[in-house]
């Protein structure tokens, strides 16, 4: 689900990766991390919700701060700020609904609000939401935004349709799997590339929540067993393996530019 095509120049500024297959691998793996890296640290480490919140909110603050100071797409920088708003999107839903007791019917349907308010302003302002167009600051904060919520508002979806309405982890990775895979077959004979990017983007948060859910959950659960420390490990080893094929890519384009 690619984005509208740019010109080379706006491409080279951009400071967001190009929508391909390596990308939205990442991004589901992100996401599985995002809820079972938050559970790990929160529960068997010993930190506490508490703690882990306010150390991720730290984490992520100063990953967003060299983000933006960036000039150009630096893909460790970009996928290590991805991979810390999954946690605290994650951290944002599990506060309203395990700390505050807010029904995920509500939630999801506040985060839902609140995502198409910051889409509105976006457009509003800016007359483009795609992603390839993110070569302002002021884009770029919109930009965050945006992710944020959409990985708040994945989360309380994804545990409203796993937890309130009775799927399952299993049925939920089949149910949102089957969505993103219809988003694409909208996208691919010429659907809108903007709002299916966005549709995709939000969907794979319950994917890979519940792709998370069931790998970590124990058998009497529903769950595989496979435990939040080994799948956040084996998950961001493959993260750190493909973002790091893609540094070198973007390292090797730059190189190559500066010398011819």
């Amino acid at each position: 689900m690619n984005t509208l095509t740019t010109s080379s120049t706006s491409l080279w500024l951009s400071k967001v990766p190009q929508v391909t297959l390596a990308f939205w691998v990442i991004k589901i793996l992100s996401t599985t991390v995002g809820e079972t890296g938050a559970d790990y640290l929160a529960v068997d480490a010993g930190l506490g919700h508490g703690v882990t919140r306010v150390m991720m909110a730290i984490l992520l603050t100063m990953a967003l701060c060299l983000q933006l100071r960036t000039r150009r797409h630096t893909p460790w920088a970009y996928w290590l700020t991805v991979v810390l708003v999954s946690v605290v999107g994650t951290q944002m839903t599990d506060l309203l609904t395990d700390g505050l007791g807010v029904s995920l019917y509500v939630s999801t349907c506040a985060f839902a609000v609140a995502l198409a308010g910051i889409f509105a302003t976006w457009f509003r302002v800016e007359r483009s939401l795609s992603m390839h167009d993110i070569v302002t600051r002021r884009r770029e904060l919109f930009y965050w935004s945006a992710i944020l919520c959409t990985f708040a508002l994945g989360t309380a979806a994804g545990d409203l349709a796993t937890e309130a309405v009775g799927l399952g982890f299993g049925w939920g990775v089949v149910t949102f799997g089957t969505l993103i895979l219809i988003t694409y077959a909208a996208w691919r004979p010429g659907g809108n590339a903007v709002v299916t990017f966005w549709i995709g983007y939000i969907l794979t948060r319950p994917f890979g929540a519940a792709l998370g859910d069931m790998l970590t959950q124990a058998r009497t659960d529903g769950g595989l067993g496979m435990g939040t420390m080994w799948t956040s490990a084996l998950f961001l080893t493959v993260i750190v393996m493909l973002v790091a094929l893609a540094q070198f890519g973007a390292d090797s384009s730059r190189n190559a530019r500066v010398s011819g």
